[in-house]
């Protein structure tokens, strides 16, 4: 058994003083508080929180960051660069790439990654070897980076969506698509969970996959998470209102795609968002990809008062700082609703910890409480950043830079501010400068 004395940790609603945790075997055993320190504790000074749980994310989109901003243009022309990245990548590279973009959630707190994944095949779309392999190769990545996963393994049969209806799969796209349904489903079958990995189900979104086809892939897995991009520009609900004349909410709760196993990510600019909280759906956030992007600022607020927890993501990984997004969710409320203290910390602390693991199918991990996973991320109260803040709102204050210590299922994944891996500055240079060379 290993133990920790906390200075501060979020129990509940709000941090306690003097906190033992013990676990073993990954899993925590007892929580005593209001207790002084012993001599076999490790120490974890300032605030500990339970890990953070990144719902959304695009590993390879890590390559982009700083290199889209010079031209301005839409999130339709940011896509085209994406592409364009997604077209280098194979096995080897993406296993380099998500491995140290992994590396650096752990670093930032994250103890649990949902990977929205649909770059699957080779060039052209032909199938590897393995035709999971990569999906094998964010398992490794995970693994080594040590952190959990959920591969949101997603379904992409259409290049899009307009007035008059779908089109086909451009080149880049085709390594995206298995072509049907069916043969996607029997991939997504193969591919076997482990302690470190869950299997979740996704719908692109209703411009890849057309509507006589989303009950299908709604149903596939019904016992699996199923995540969905969702109404994230103004063009998507554009073209479904002209073409089929309902919005994305209204496909997919059409085709049973909501519900409390579901998570629509962004819905940014969601008509009919009441189908979403009506039926429990969670909604996936991702704040600094949509201002990165400018998609918009999502009525977060409306959404969690309509019925559906809210949960955070770093999606492009153009940040990777889950404190900053939850401190955004709120910070752009305010700029929505022109009030302060939209979101209580609590609330900040839930989306970033135990409604993001119960998201991505962890429900025993995100609470420092018995039977629950042992993770465990300590924060430093004493930083330029956070020295003088109180404990119960340094959410609104600490960044990624302020985490010190991340234990993941009972293993010190991050001490002192390194990484088990070393310099994972160098991780991300190796991976990333040879994806650009003659770009």
């Amino acid at each position: 058994m290993t133990t920790w004395w906390c200075e501060h940790a979020w129990l509940d609603d709000a941090p306690v003083a003097g906190v033992r945790v013990g676990q073993e075997s990954g899993v925590i055993t007892s929580v005593e508080t209001g207790v002084a320190a012993e001599p076999d504790d490790e120490r974890l000074t300032g605030l500990v929180l339970a890990g953070f749980a990144n719902a959304h994310s695009h590993a390879f989109h890590r390559a982009m960051r700083g290199r889209t901003h010079d031209e301005g243009g839409t999130f339709w022309t940011w896509r085209e660069r994406m592409y364009q990245v997604a077209g280098r990548l194979d096995p080897d590279s993406y296993l380099a790439l998500a491995r140290a973009t992994y590396a650096e959630m752990a670093l930032a707190g994250v103890t649990c990654v949902g990977e929205f994944h649909y770059l699957h095949h080779g060039p052209g779309g032909t199938p590897y070897d393995d035709p999971n392999a990569m999906s094998q190769a964010l398992r490794q990545a995970a693994a080594e980076a040590g952190i959990r996963i959920t591969v949101l393994d997603a379904c992409y049969l259409a290049g899009g969506l307009t007035p008059e209806g779908h089109t086909r799969p451009d080149a880049v796209q085709q390594r995206f698509s298995d072509g049907s349904v069916s043969r996607w489903a029997a991939r997504v079958g193969d591919l076997r969970p482990d302690d470190g990995l869950r299997v979740g189900a996704a719908i692109h979104s209703v411009r890849a996959v057309p509507k006589i086809e989303l009950g299908e892939v709604a149903s596939a897995f019904p016992n699996a998470p199923l995540h969905a991009h969702l109404s994230e520009q103004s063009d998507e609900n554009l073209s479904a209102f002209a073409f089929y004349g309902l919005s994305p909410s209204e496909l997919m709760a059409g085709a049973d795609a909501l519900g409390s196993r579901s998570t629509m990510v962004h819905a940014t600019v969601a008509p009919h968002m009441e189908l979403l909280g009506s039926t429990g759906t969670n909604v996936c956030i991702c704040p600094t990809t949509e201002r990165d992007l400018a998609d918009g600022i999502g009525p977060a607020r409306l959404m969690a008062d309509h019925g559906s927890p809210l949960c955070l993501g770093s999606d492009q990984n153009a940040v990777i700082d889950l404190l900053e997004e939850a401190r955004a969710m709120e910070m752009h409320e305010r700029l929505f609703t022109l009030e302060r203290g939209v979101f209580a910390p609590s609330e900040l602390v839930s989306a970033l910890t135990h409604q993001g693991h119960a998201a991505l199918g962890w429900p025993e991990a995100g609470r420092i409480q018995v039977g629950a996973v042992a993770d465990l991320v300590a924060v430093r109260l004493d930083s330029p950043r956070t020295a003088g803040v109180a404990a119960a709102q340094a959410v609104y204050a600490a960044t990624a830079s302020d985490v010190v210590t991340v234990v993941q299922a009972g293993r010190v994944v991050v001490r002192d501010g390194e990484h088990v891996l070393g310099d994972v500055g160098r991780l991300l240079t190796e991976a990333i400068e040879p994806l650009w060379e003659n770009a």
